[in-house]
């Protein structure tokens, strides 16, 4: 049953006194914001009482569904039991300790690199701040001080505290606060669809996309990165799925020159990609990995990095005080929380699920979208899918940005009961993990329905 609102009064509450992230907010408030009220396993309702089928997951993060009392049990066990205590002084809790001894057993091993220690923070933002400067007391302590400049990509999101959206390579974030700060700099996305050259293969592509690495690195000095950050998929960027001769030609580059690789895996790890993290899924060798998001499948904050065992052995046996840290570091609710859901993921073995026969579902029915004659190629890793909305599917002439395709689509979607994320031309998913068949031709049945009404509306301006 849904809870009654007074939609009207919520939302006049809501422009007087809610300032929203990434929102224009003279647009919001002349609009009124989507009152949403309750949830439960893939669907969200609002105070209309209209249902919405939640294929974005959230925001990337609720990978178990909602409504799950389990979680809810666990956190109100450990209210009533520690509610919180800091972790700084030399004190710890129990449920911090039994989750970071937790996530380093579900960490693979990759060559020489193991995960052993946990760097807790509350939001994916937070961790890739705590890179940064766990990165370069690094190589402080080893006498390089002057390795301090971190590679990243342009179009790719790490956050958007001043470091995190520094990292990230989105241009709208970059023009609002004298962005990037120092020593952080950018190379090109290894997105095919649109950077590939006529004739090239996706392999040679990647290849190619891989190499932008190594010349920046010869252009800043070697001898002054300290590090390279990149998603195994970017994910707000539009689900840019690198291929697949991608990561180990960067593995190759990073190891000639020593650099240290973060994988940014706030929206990939558990389970997101059919894996406990990304990496494994590529098969490349990181030094830290950036968590947040679905490890506690977005029901309370929690976040933090893996660090590995060559970064963390300096840190630890060279070190002396880290002078780094938050109020809510291994927060005893959030990681309990954490705790709870892990165990739900391993008991419906999702990671394994998505891994197998129902990734492979969703890949097959999502791979009929390229037969939709606004559909210039759509593609999956895991759990998460993009489209991209084309003008002409032979010559794939794309919409100008000020045709606005996304958010016409986007419209659609939500009309009819569907949430899917509109960045620029793209369209994309990342639908909780505990979907079934039937759950996803439902989807799929509102995707094709909101690319017909948008096909539609674009004849109807005479932009096709």
């Amino acid at each position: 049953m849904n809870t009654v609102v007074d939609t009207a009064l919520i939302q006049s509450l809501d422009s007087a006194h809610f300032l929203h992230p990434f929102t224009d907010f003279k647009d919001l408030s002349s609009r009124g914001a989507r009152v949403i009220t309750r949830a439960e396993g893939i669907y969200v309702w609002d105070s209309e009482g209209k249902k919405i089928l939640d294929a974005m997951s959230g925001l990337w993060c609720v990978n178990v569904g909602y409504g799950r009392k389990a979680l809810a049990d666990a956190a109100h066990q450990q209210m009533m039991t520690l509610p919180y205590y800091n972790s700084f002084f030399q004190t710890t809790n129990v449920p911090a300790v039994q989750l970071a001894a937790k996530l380093a057993s579900l960490a693979p091993t990759v060559g020489d690199r193991s995960f052993q220690h946990v760097f807790y923070s509350s939001s994916g933002s937070e961790s890739n701040d705590s890179n940064v400067r766990m990165v370069r007391r690094y190589w402080d302590l080893l006498g390089q001080p002057q390795r301090k400049v971190i590679i990243s990509r342009h179009n790719a999101y790490h956050g958007s505290t001043m470091a995190g959206a520094s990292l990230g390579g989105m241009s709208g974030m970059h023009a609002q606060g004298d962005l990037p700060i120092p020593n952080i700099t950018h190379i090109e996305q290894p997105y095919f669809f649109e950077n590939g050259k006529p004739g090239e293969t996706a392999d040679e592509f990647g290849v190619r996309a891989a190499g932008w690495l190594e010349e920046k690195i010869l252009a800043v000095g070697p001898n002054k990165v300290a590090a390279f950050i990149a998603e195994p998929v970017q994910g707000a960027g539009g689900v840019i799925i690198p291929p697949a001769t991608y990561w180990p030609e960067i593995q190759r580059i990073v190891d000639k020159y020593g650099i240290l690789l973060i994988s940014d895996e706030v929206i990939c790890a558990f389970g997101r990609l059919g894996h406990w993290f990304g990496y494994e899924k590529f098969g490349y060798k990181p030094d830290l990995v950036t968590f947040a998001k679905a490890v506690t499948s977005g029901y309370i904050p929690l976040g933090g990095v893996m660090v590995g065992n060559r970064v963390a052995k300096v840190l630890i046996e060279q070190g002396g005080e880290f002078n780094h840290g938050y109020t809510y570091s291994g927060h005893p609710v959030a990681c309990a929380v954490a705790l709870a859901n892990i165990g739900i993921m391993e008991q419906e073995q999702l990671p394994q699920k998505v891994h197998g026969e129902i990734g492979s579902y969703f890949a097959q029915r999502y791979a009929e979208l390229n037969d939709h004659p606004l559909v210039g190629l759509a593609e999956t890793c895991g759990f998460v899918g993009g489209l991209v909305l084309v003008k002409n599917k032979k010559t794939k002439e794309r919409f100008k940005d000020d045709d606005g395709v996304g958010m016409v689509c986007r419209g659609h979607c939500f009309g009819n009961g569907l949430i899917m994320r509109a960045v620029g031309d793209r369209m994309i998913i990342a639908p909780p993990l505990v979907m079934t068949r039937s759950d996803i031709d439902e989807m799929m049945r509102l995707i094709y329905l909101a690319l017909d009404l948008t096909q539609r509306d674009l004849k109807a301006r005479g932009l096709l």
